[in-house]
């Protein structure tokens, strides 16, 4: 089973804030801040980007950690 990991990143004095999502093969996406967004939709949001670039489902479900949010697929 496939998950992957959302994290916060603060913004620099070049870039606004973003959301990064990976997962354990090093695939990942950064996206900026969905400030129309809150809670866990913004790590949520991200998540979606990788699986739409990987061309993987887009049917998740996730959980809060320190760091930010963790998601799975849902099983089928």
């Amino acid at each position: 089973m496939k998950a992957i990991i959302t994290k916060y990143l603060g913004a620099t004095n070049t870039k606004g804030s973003r959301i990064k999502a990976s997962d354990s093969d090093r695939n990942s996406i950064t996206i900026s801040y969905p400030y129309e967004l809150s809670g866990e939709a913004v790590f949520k949001a991200a998540a979606v980007k990788l699986c739409e670039k990987m061309n993987w489902s887009t049917d998740l479900l996730g959980g809060g950690t320190k760091e930010g949010y963790v998601f799975v697929f849902k099983h089928q």
